[in-house]
C-alpha cells in the first residue's frame, strides 16, 4: 500500500521573535540574519523535496520555504497557524510580568485575554495536521514539505510521531526538522505517523 511522507521544517525566528516578543498573528518578517543564516543552511545541506509545499500563514514561515524552494508554489494551511496570543499579541514577558494571569499562563493555565490557551492551540494544530493528512491522501500527493513554527511542530509530533515523546524532546534549530512516513492502514486505525530521520541532510564532500 502507498505509504505518504511528511518533511517538517522549522521556520527561521521573525524580527519579532528575535526581539523577545510573542508573535502569533501579526506578521514580522525575517530579518536580514535569518536570511543569510538560512541561505548558508542551503549551501551545506540538501534539503527534501515534495510534491506538494505547505507552509503555516505567518510570513516568516512563507519565506523560509521560498528561500529553500524558489519554484515552489506554497499552499498556506490556516489551522497550522502560531498560538493566537490575544492582547498579549507583539508584546515581551517584560511588558507582560504584572500582567493578571501571564505567570500562570507561562506554567501551562489559563489564556491569554482574548487569545488561546495551550490546549485549544494543541486541538486546532492537530486537527489541521489530519486536515494535512487527509487532503495529501484525496490528491494522490505521496510527499510534502511543511515550514511552520517550533510550538506547531512539536505539537504535531508530540501528538502523532512514533517513537513518543513530549513537546519538548522533538525542538530543533531553525532551518532543521524531521520526516514523518504515514501507512494509510495505520493511520485509519490510529493516527501515528513513523519519525524515520532528522532533515535536512548534509552534502557529500563537506568540508
Amino acid at each position: 500500500m502507498k505509504s505518504y511522507v511528511i518533511h517538517i521544517l522549522r521556520a527561521m525566528p521573525s524580527q519579532g521573535t528575535l526581539e523577545g516578543r510573542y508573535v502569533g498573528r501579526a506578521q514580522s518578517p525575517l530579518p536580514m540574519g535569518a536570511v543569510s543564516e538560512l541561505a548558508g543552511l542551503k549551501r551545506e545541506y540538501r534539503y527534501p523535496e515534495g510534491e506538494l509545499y505547505c507552509a503555516s500563514p505567518a510570513v516568516s514561515c512563507v519565506d523560509t520555504l521560498k528561500i529553500l524552494y524558489p519554484k515552489a508554489e506554497p499552499e498556506v494551511v490556516l489551522e497550522l497557524a502560531e498560538c493566537d496570543f490575544g492582547d498579549w499579541e507583539n508584546r515581551t514577558a517584560e511588558e507582560l510580568k504584572d500582567e493578571p494571569g501571564f505567570k500562570e499562563w507561562l506554567m501551562g493555565r489559563g489564556a491569554p485575554p482574548g487569545g488561546e490557551s495551550g490546549q485549544v492551540f494543541f486541538r486546532r494544530v492537530c486537527g489541521g495536521f489530519q486536515l494535512l493528512v487527509k487532503n495529501m491522501m484525496a490528491r494522490g500527493c505521496a510527499s510534502a514539505v511543511l515550514v511552520t513554527h517550533a510550538g506547531v511542530m512539536t505539537s504535531i509530533l508530540a501528538a502523532f510521531g512514533l517513537p513518543k515523546g513530549e513537546p519538548q524532546d522533538w525542538l530543533c534549530d531553525p532551518g532543521f526538522g524531521y520526516s514523518l512516513r504515514i501507512t494509510p492502514m495505520l493511520w485509519m486505525r490510529e493516527p501515528v505517523a513513523e519519525v524515520f530521520a532528522r532533515v535536512p541532510e548534509e552534502k557529500e564532500g563537506k568540508i
